[in-house]
C-alpha cells in the first residue's frame, strides 16, 4: 500500500519465458505493490508456470487474444478484488519496477486519475529501441495531442498507473472487442484526457531486451494501425 491505497501491478504476457520471471521478481521487491498479477495470453513456452513459481498470481486467458484483452482481464480482476490503483507493466522486462512509485505517487498524493510513463519526458530515457519504433512512438503523441487538445510526449507506452474508479464511468467501455490488440492502451489514455480526468506524465526508463531474446512482438504495419486506430475512430465518432 501507499497511504492506505491498495495497489495491484498487472503484466500481460505471451511467451516471455526468459523475461517474465525477472519482471515478477523485480515487481515483488517493490514495497508498495500488494499483488503482482500476470495475465497469460495463451503462452506455450512455460511462462505462466515460471511466473507463478516467482510468486505471481496468474490469470490464464486460455488462448491468444491480444495484449488489450489481457490488460482488460487484469483491470477486471483489480475491480473485483477492490484494488484502488492499477499499475500496468510490460511482461518482457522493458520497464523499471523501481519507477512504479513515481507513477503511483501523483495519484495518491496529488489527486491525479491517470499517470502516463514517458520515455521522452525530461528525465526519461530509452535504449536498444528499434528505429521504426522510435519513429512510431514519436509520431503517435503528436497525433494524440492534436486530436485530444492536450500536449503529451508519450502515448504508446504501456507503463502507467490509473485509478480503478475510472471504470465506474460508463463512457469508458473497455469491453469492446475492437480493443483486444494494441488499441486498448491509447484508448484508455484518450478517454481519460477527453473526459476531463486529471492526467499527468512522469519520466520513465524503457530498455528493450537484446534482439536475440525478442525485443518486441509488435509488427510494423498491423501494429502501427492498431495503435493509430483509436485516434481515428474516436476522433471521427465512429467508436465510443
Amino acid at each position: 500500500m501507499l497511504d492506505g491505497k491498495r495497489i495491484v501491478c498487472i503484466a500481460p504476457c505471451y511467451n516471455e519465458l526468459h523475461k517474465i520471471e525477472h519482471v515478477v521478481r523485480r515487481v515483488n521487491a517493490v514495497p508498495i505493490i500488494d499483488e503482482m498479477v500476470v495475465v497469460d495470453d495463451g503462452s506455450t513456452d512455460g511462462s505462466p508456470e515460471t511466473a507463478k513459481a516467482q510468486g505471481a498470481t496468474v490469470l490464464p486467458l486460455g488462448s491468444m487474444q491480444g495484449v488489450g484483452a489481457a490488460i482488460r482481464a487484469g483491470i477486471e480482476y483489480a475491480i473485483a478484488k477492490s484494488f484502488d490503483i492499477v499499475v500496468v507493466i510490460a511482461g518482457n522486462n522493458k520497464d523499471e519496477p523501481q519507477e512504479i512509485e513515481r507513477l503511483v505517487t501523483p495519484i495518491v498524493r496529488d489527486g491525479y486519475d491517470f499517470v502516463q510513463g514517458s520515455r521522452f519526458a525530461q528525465g526519461g530515457s530509452f535504449s536498444r529501441m528499434p528505429l521504426y519504433r522510435v519513429f512510431a512512438t514519436r509520431i503517435h503523441p503528436l497525433l494524440f495531442s492534436i486530436v485530444t487538445g492536450k500536449w503529451v510526449t508519450e502515448s504508446t507506452n504501456g507503463f502507467r498507473a490509473f485509478r480503478t474508479s475510472l471504470f465506474q464511468d460508463k463512457r469508458i467501455n473497455i469491453r469492446q472487442r475492437w480493443l483486444d490488440a494494441y488499441e486498448l492502451e491509447p484508448y484508455l489514455y484518450y478517454k481519460a484526457v477527453r473526459l476531463g480526468y486529471k492526467t499527468i506524465e512522469v519520466p520513465v526508463t524503457k530498455t528493450y531486451p537484446p534482439k536475440q531474446l525478442g525485443y518486441t512482438k509488435m509488427k510494423p504495419i498491423t501494429g502501427w494501425w492498431s495503435i493509430l486506430k483509436p485516434l481515428v475512430l474516436l476522433a471521427f465518432g465512429m467508436r465510443k
